[in-house]
Protein backbone atom coordinates (compact mmCIF):
# COMPACT_ATOMS: atom_id res chain seq x y z
CA UNK A 1 0.00 0.00 0.00
CA UNK A 2 2.80 2.02 0.63
CA UNK A 3 4.56 2.00 -2.59
CA UNK A 4 0.82 2.57 -4.28
CA UNK A 5 0.24 5.63 -2.07
CA UNK A 6 3.86 7.06 -3.67
CA UNK A 7 2.71 6.31 -7.17
CA UNK A 8 3.76 2.94 -7.80
CA UNK A 9 1.01 0.16 -9.55
CA UNK A 10 1.71 -2.69 -7.61
CA UNK A 11 2.24 -6.54 -7.96
CA UNK A 12 2.16 -8.77 -5.36
CA UNK A 13 3.49 -12.56 -4.84
CA UNK A 14 3.08 -14.91 -2.06
CA UNK A 15 2.92 -18.70 -1.61
CA UNK A 16 0.06 -18.52 0.60
CA UNK A 17 -3.35 -17.21 -0.69
CA UNK A 18 -3.79 -13.43 0.16
CA UNK A 19 -7.50 -13.35 0.03
CA UNK A 20 -7.33 -9.57 1.85
CA UNK A 21 -4.53 -8.07 -0.49
CA UNK A 22 -5.58 -4.98 -2.54
CA UNK A 23 -4.01 -4.94 -5.92
CA UNK A 24 -2.90 -7.91 -8.56
CA UNK A 25 -1.69 -10.95 -6.84
CA UNK A 26 -0.23 -13.96 -8.19
CA UNK A 27 0.11 -16.92 -5.70
CA UNK A 28 3.63 -18.40 -6.46
CA UNK A 29 7.24 -18.95 -5.60
CA UNK A 30 8.95 -15.40 -5.59
CA UNK A 31 12.25 -16.77 -5.98
CA UNK A 32 11.27 -18.63 -9.48
CA UNK A 33 8.79 -15.65 -10.23
CA UNK A 34 9.21 -13.57 -13.65
CA UNK A 35 10.57 -10.39 -12.83
CA UNK A 36 11.12 -9.13 -16.46
CA UNK A 37 7.78 -6.64 -16.17
CA UNK A 38 8.78 -5.16 -13.19
CA UNK A 39 11.13 -1.86 -12.46
CA UNK A 40 12.02 -2.26 -8.53
CA UNK A 41 11.25 -5.10 -6.29
CA UNK A 42 10.38 -5.13 -2.92
CA UNK A 43 11.22 -8.62 -0.60
CA UNK A 44 10.17 -9.26 2.71
CA UNK A 45 11.44 -13.11 3.06
CA UNK A 46 10.21 -15.14 6.49
CA UNK A 47 11.41 -12.78 9.35
CA UNK A 48 11.11 -16.01 12.01
CA UNK A 49 14.43 -17.29 11.21
CA UNK A 50 16.14 -13.71 12.59
CA UNK A 51 13.64 -12.82 14.80
CA UNK A 52 13.99 -12.66 19.55
CA UNK A 53 10.61 -14.01 19.19
CA UNK A 54 11.59 -17.24 17.30
CA UNK A 55 14.61 -17.65 18.94
CA UNK A 56 12.48 -17.62 21.80
CA UNK A 57 10.13 -20.04 20.65
CA UNK A 58 12.88 -22.48 19.38
CA UNK A 59 11.39 -22.25 15.59
CA UNK A 60 14.68 -20.56 14.29
CA UNK A 61 16.08 -23.90 13.04
CA UNK A 62 12.45 -24.73 11.55
CA UNK A 63 12.01 -21.58 9.55
CA UNK A 64 13.80 -21.10 6.14
CA UNK A 65 16.83 -18.65 5.90
CA UNK A 66 16.24 -17.10 2.45
CA UNK A 67 17.66 -13.76 2.39
CA UNK A 68 20.85 -14.00 0.60
CA UNK A 69 19.29 -16.51 -1.83
CA UNK A 70 16.78 -13.24 -2.44
CA UNK A 71 19.63 -11.30 -2.97
CA UNK A 72 21.13 -13.16 -4.97
CA UNK A 73 17.98 -13.56 -7.36
CA UNK A 74 17.75 -9.66 -6.92
CA UNK A 75 21.19 -8.46 -8.09
CA UNK A 76 20.93 -10.82 -10.84
CA UNK A 77 17.88 -9.25 -11.69
CA UNK A 78 19.45 -5.58 -12.14
CA UNK A 79 17.74 -3.15 -11.00
CA UNK A 80 16.65 -1.14 -7.65
CA UNK A 81 15.43 -3.80 -4.64
CA UNK A 82 14.51 -3.67 -1.42
CA UNK A 83 14.93 -6.04 1.47
CA UNK A 84 13.11 -5.55 4.31
CA UNK A 85 13.44 -7.84 7.66
CA UNK A 86 13.66 -7.70 11.29
CA UNK A 87 16.83 -6.03 13.79
CA UNK A 88 18.64 -8.57 13.59
CA UNK A 89 18.47 -9.96 9.92
CA UNK A 90 21.71 -10.23 8.00
CA UNK A 91 20.93 -7.32 5.70
CA UNK A 92 23.45 -4.71 4.27
CA UNK A 93 23.95 -1.34 5.37
CA UNK A 94 20.54 -1.41 6.29
CA UNK A 95 18.36 1.80 7.51
CA UNK A 96 16.24 1.60 10.34
CA UNK A 97 12.26 2.62 10.40
CA UNK A 98 10.08 2.95 13.06
CA UNK A 99 6.54 4.18 13.40
CA UNK A 100 7.46 6.76 15.94
CA UNK A 101 9.15 8.15 12.60
CA UNK A 102 5.90 8.64 10.97
CA UNK A 103 3.52 9.55 14.17
CA UNK A 104 2.05 6.18 14.24
CA UNK A 105 0.66 4.46 17.33
CA UNK A 106 3.78 1.35 16.82
CA UNK A 107 6.89 1.19 17.62
CA UNK A 108 7.88 -1.98 15.25
CA UNK A 109 11.48 -1.37 13.86
CA UNK A 110 12.16 -2.98 10.49
CA UNK A 111 15.22 -3.35 8.56
CA UNK A 112 15.52 -2.20 4.27
CA UNK A 113 18.45 -2.61 2.34
CA UNK A 114 18.82 -1.01 -0.86
CA UNK A 115 20.60 -2.31 -3.77
CA UNK A 116 21.27 -0.15 -6.94
CA UNK A 117 20.37 2.94 -5.45
CA UNK A 118 20.72 5.24 -2.01
CA UNK A 119 18.28 6.99 0.05
CA UNK A 120 19.26 9.10 3.32
CA UNK A 121 17.61 8.76 6.78
CA UNK A 122 17.09 11.78 8.49
CA UNK A 123 13.90 10.63 10.65
CA UNK A 124 14.68 9.84 14.54
CA UNK A 125 12.56 7.07 16.67
CA UNK A 126 10.51 9.18 19.86
CA UNK A 127 9.54 6.12 21.98
CA UNK A 128 7.58 8.58 24.61
CA UNK A 129 4.25 8.56 24.70
CA UNK A 130 1.56 5.79 24.26
CA UNK A 131 2.09 3.30 21.89
CA UNK A 132 0.57 -0.37 20.97
CA UNK A 133 1.82 -4.00 20.17
CA UNK A 134 0.09 -5.36 16.99
CA UNK A 135 1.19 -9.23 16.91
CA UNK A 136 -1.19 -11.46 15.20
CA UNK A 137 -3.63 -12.94 18.21
CA UNK A 138 -3.95 -9.58 19.84
CA UNK A 139 -3.42 -5.58 20.15
CA UNK A 140 -2.42 -4.31 23.28
CA UNK A 141 -0.70 -0.85 24.85
CA UNK A 142 2.88 -1.33 25.24
CA UNK A 143 4.04 -3.10 28.70
CA UNK A 144 -0.09 -4.05 29.23
CA UNK A 145 -0.32 -7.62 29.15
CA UNK A 146 -3.50 -7.96 30.10
CA UNK A 147 -5.45 -5.13 28.15
CA UNK A 148 -8.43 -6.49 25.50
CA UNK A 149 -7.59 -7.00 22.26
CA UNK A 150 -8.53 -4.52 19.34
CA UNK A 151 -8.60 -5.29 15.41
CA UNK A 152 -9.48 -1.26 15.33
CA UNK A 153 -6.86 -0.34 17.60
CA UNK A 154 -4.52 -2.16 15.63
CA UNK A 155 -5.96 -0.46 12.42
CA UNK A 156 -5.64 2.94 13.53
CA UNK A 157 -2.05 2.42 15.57
CA UNK A 158 -0.35 1.22 11.89
CA UNK A 159 -2.33 3.25 9.52
CA UNK A 160 -3.71 -0.16 7.91
CA UNK A 161 -7.74 -0.56 7.57
CA UNK A 162 -8.30 -3.99 5.46
CA UNK A 163 -6.09 -6.37 7.42
CA UNK A 164 -6.94 -8.94 9.92
CA UNK A 165 -5.74 -8.84 13.02
CA UNK A 166 -3.16 -12.18 12.07
CA UNK A 167 -2.27 -9.89 8.70
CA UNK A 168 -1.11 -6.80 10.85
CA UNK A 169 0.38 -8.95 13.05
CA UNK A 170 2.70 -9.82 10.06
CA UNK A 171 2.99 -6.60 8.10
CA UNK A 172 4.67 -3.10 8.51
CA UNK A 173 2.88 -0.20 8.02
CA UNK A 174 2.44 1.57 4.70
CA UNK A 175 4.68 4.68 5.72
CA UNK A 176 7.15 3.03 5.77
CA UNK A 177 6.90 2.27 1.50
CA UNK A 178 5.66 4.87 1.34
CA UNK A 179 8.68 7.28 2.64
CA UNK A 180 11.15 4.72 0.43
CA UNK A 181 8.96 4.76 -2.87
CA UNK A 182 8.61 8.72 -2.57
CA UNK A 183 12.29 8.44 -2.53
CA UNK A 184 12.94 5.55 -4.79
CA UNK A 185 10.78 7.47 -8.04
CA UNK A 186 13.24 10.85 -7.72
CA UNK A 187 15.92 8.01 -8.01
CA UNK A 188 14.12 6.77 -10.89
CA UNK A 189 13.21 9.70 -12.83
CA UNK A 190 16.25 11.47 -12.38
CA UNK A 191 18.28 8.43 -13.83
CA UNK A 192 15.56 8.33 -16.88
CA UNK A 193 16.66 12.04 -17.43
CA UNK A 194 20.33 11.40 -17.66
CA UNK A 195 19.47 8.49 -19.76
CA UNK A 196 17.79 10.59 -22.26
CA UNK A 197 20.45 13.20 -21.90
CA UNK A 198 23.27 10.27 -23.03
CA UNK A 199 21.18 9.49 -25.47
CA UNK A 200 20.80 12.79 -27.12
CA UNK A 201 24.89 13.61 -26.90
CA UNK A 202 25.42 10.43 -28.36
CA UNK A 203 23.51 11.30 -31.48
CA UNK A 204 24.91 14.98 -31.65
Amino acid sequence: MGYHRAGFEVTGVDMAHQKNYPFEFFQADALNFNLSNYDVIHASPPCQHYSSMGNWSRNKKKCPDLISKVRTRLIDFGKPFVIENVPGAPLYNPTMLCGTMFTLGVIRHRLFEFGKFCIHCNLNCNHTGEHYTVLTKSCRPTGDMYAKSSVKMGRIAMDIDWMTQYEMGEAIPPAYTEWIGKQLIEVLEKEAVERQLTTAGSHS
